[in-house]
């Protein structure tokens, strides 16, 4: 097996008598996308929000890189390389699609945020906030409002902001998620393309992206990991049919 760049072992937190994450033991191998999937409750964005340290876990370890990661604050991880996406867009509507990017490049090189101008200006941050969306597929777009993007472009742009701090491992909470078919194809394909860039854990509902994308499936059901394997072994398996994908799938 291969070396894992993010690990997590044994997570949990509850809330009261509900335990949301439950033990739960992943691996994500470097250049893999790793899938997590589940129905609704099942636990996936609360451990997503525990990986990327805004959910305190009561119990576990998370490592980036066989460093211990578990107390460390989302700003630290993301220093380290660690980077993530949303169920919901988080681009600066009122900014063009290059200044969301070079504020991205701003504050993984360190700089304030506060420091919004200088940002919009500095020609560093510009080329390397371009070469990013050249990556994504928007550079034709850099100067239009973020707000004139469509919802799958704005998805796009998220990708933007996330690659260009050169993330080690990326967390991406339903990219997917309100795309119509034509952007879900291209986001499929952009995703695809990033395989062998960084480690990706991807949490998604949309089951024909999972499939499609995932190197290892992992299927969550009442906060713990049911089933963990290759997509042929996750599509096989009958425990995961019964609790989630259905007899037909």
């Amino acid at each position: 097996m291969a070396e894992a760049l993010l690990e997590i072992v044994g997570l949990r937190k509850s809330y009261g008598a509900l335990r949301v994450t439950d033990g739960v033991d992943l691996r994500v191998a470097a250049g893999t996308i790793h899938a997590v999937i589940g129905p609704n409750g099942a636990g996936k964005t609360t451990l997503i929000g525990q990986i990327f340290g805004a959910i305190r876990p009561d119990s576990g370890q998370i490592r980036l890189a066989g460093r211990d990661i578990t107390g460390l604050s989302p700003h630290r991880r993301a220093r380290l390389g660690l980077a993530r996406s949303f169920q919901i867009t988080s681009v600066l509507p009122e900014f063009s699609v290059l200044e969301n990017v070079a504020l991205a490049v701003q504050g993984s090189h360190g700089s304030a945020f506060r420091f919004v101008w200088p940002a919009r200006s500095e020609a560093k941050w510009n080329g390397l906030a371009l070469a990013g969306l050249e990556r994504v597929g928007l550079a034709g777009r850099a100067g239009d409002l973020a707000s004139a993007l469509s919802h799958g472009e704005k998805r796009q742009l998220e990708l933007a902001m996330a690659l260009v701090a050169e993330p080690r491992a990326m967390l991406l909470d339903e990219p997917l998620a309100g795309a119509g078919p034509e952007e879900a194809a291209r986001l499929i394909a952009l995703l695809g393309g990033l395989r062998g860039s960084c480690a990706i854990l991807l949490v998604e509902h949309d089951m024909d992206a999972v499939f499609q994308l995932a190197d290892t499936i992992s299927v969550l059901a009442q906060g713990r990991v049911i089933a963990s394997g290759t997509p042929d072994a996750i599509r096989a398996d009958p425990v995961v049919r019964a609790a989630y994908l259905g007899e037909d799938f």
